[in-house]
C-alpha cells in the first residue's frame, strides 16, 4: 500500500486515517525524504494517534527549487478537443518551479491574462536519477518513480496561443498548485495506475473526469522519450498531461479553415472575441477543487481547494 506524506511548515508526517504521525527527519527537500524512506515507514507503523491532518497547513510536497516538466495533449479526450486528429508527436514543456503552490493557496490571475484556464495533472516524483539515454520499462517504473501528487496545471490561454509561450504562460506564481500529499508508492501500487481517476470542479461543477487509461504515453514511455535528451534528479516532476473537459477548445474545422485565411492579428482578435463568450475561463472568487484516487482508496492523492483571486 501507498504511504501519504504531507509537509507543512513544522516538517514532514506521515498520514494515517486522517491523522498525521511526525516523520523524525532531518529531511528539508523532498530528495532528501526520498533518501530517508526509513523514518517514513516508522512513523506510518507508529502507535501513536497522531495529529488531526484537519488541523494542519499543508505546504507542496515537492521542494523547489527543481525540475518541473510537463507533457502536452497527452489524453485522447484532451486531443479531441483540442482538434487533434490522427498521431500526435510526444511532447515536452518546462515549468519554472517558481509556479509550484500549496494545495490550498489562492491561484493569482495577473492583471493581463483575461482567459485562464485549468488542467488537472497526474504527477511523478522522481525517486532516483534519471541518467540521458536511460530506457524504463514498465518493470522499471519503481526504480524511477518514488511516488505521485495532484497537480494543476494552471494556463494563461492568452499569453500561451499569441505568444506559442508554454513557459511564460505556464510558469507565473501559484500556477502549479501541488499536494496536499506526496503518495510513496510500493512496486506492487504501480500496478494500479491506469484506475487512477482524475476530478476537477469548479463552483462545485464537474469540468474534468477520466481515468489513466486515456492517456496517450503513459509513464514509462515517456520517461524513456524525456531521457532522450533530459536528465531528472530524485524530487523533480513530470506533469503527465490533462484530459478532456479544459475551458479552451478548437474552434469547429469551418471556422478553423475560414481564420486561417486571416492575418495573424485578425485571427487572433476574432478568436479571443469568441473565447470571450466562454463562461467556463476562471474569474476571480472561484473555487477549484480536484482529486485524483483508484476507486478502491489503495491510492488517494487527496483533494486541492484553490480560490481564483486576481492579482492587486
Amino acid at each position: 500500500m501507498s504511504t501519504n506524506v504531507l509537509r507543512t511548515p513544522d516538517g514532514w508526517w506521515a498520514v494515517r486515517n486522517e491523522r498525521a504521525l511526525r516523520i523524525e527527519t532531518k529531511a528539508v527537500t523532498t530528495a532528501e525524504l526520498l533518501a530517508d524512506r526509513a523514518a517514513v515507514q516508522e512513523a506510518a507503523a507508529s502507535g501513536e494517534s497522531g495529529t488531526p491532518v484537519a488541523d494542519l497547513v499543508a505546504l507542496p510536497p515537492v521542494t523547489t527549487p527543481c525540475r518541473v516538466v510537463a507533457q502536452m495533449v497527452n489524453y485522447r479526450s484532451h486531443a479531441k478537443d483540442s482538434g487533434f486528429s490522427g498521431d500526435i508527436p510526444p511532447t515536452f514543456f518546462r515549468k519554472s518551479s517558481g509556479s509550484v503552490s500549496g494545495p490550498h493557496d489562492a491561484i493569482v490571475r495577473p492583471a493581463h491574462v483575461n482567459f485562464l484556464d485549468y488542467e488537472v495533472e497526474l504527477g511523478l516524483v522522481m525517486g532516483a536519477a534519471l541518467p540521458v539515454g536511460t530506457v524504463v520499462e514498465e518493470h522499471d517504473l519503481p526504480s524511477y518513480v518514488a511516488g505521485l501528487v495532484l497537480t494543476n496545471d494552471v494556463s494563461a490561454r492568452d499569453v500561451q496561443l499569441t505568444k506559442t509561450q508554454f513557459y511564460e504562460s505556464k510558469s507565473y506564481p501559484t500556477f502549479t498548485p501541488t499536494g496536499p500529499y506526496l503518495a510513496l508508492l510500493e512496486p506492487e501500487d504501480f500496478a494500479h495506475l491506469l484506475n487512477l481517476r482524475l476530478r476537477l470542479n469548479v463552483n462545485g461543477v464537474p469540468r474534468q473526469d477520466r481515468t489513466l487509461a486515456d492517456m496517450i504515453v503513459r509513464p514509462a514511455q515517456a520517461l524513456t522519450l524525456l531521457a532522450r535528451f533530459q536528465t531528472l534528479d530524485p524530487g523533480d516532476l513530470l506533469l503527465t498531461g490533462t484530459p478532456g473537459g479544459t475551458a479552451l477548445k478548437a474552434p469547429p474545422k469551418p471556422v478553423e479553415k475560414i481564420a486561417a485565411l486571416l492575418p495573424p492579428a485578425l485571427k487572433w482578435k476574432a478568436f479571443f472575441n469568441g473565447q470571450a463568450k466562454n463562461p467556463l475561463y476562471l474569474r476571480d472568487g472561484d473555487l477549484i477543487t480536484a482529486t485524483i484516487a483508484t476507486p478502491d482508496g489503495r491510492i488517494d492523492l487527496g483533494e486541492q481547494r484553490n480560490a481564483v483571486a486576481d492579482a492587486t
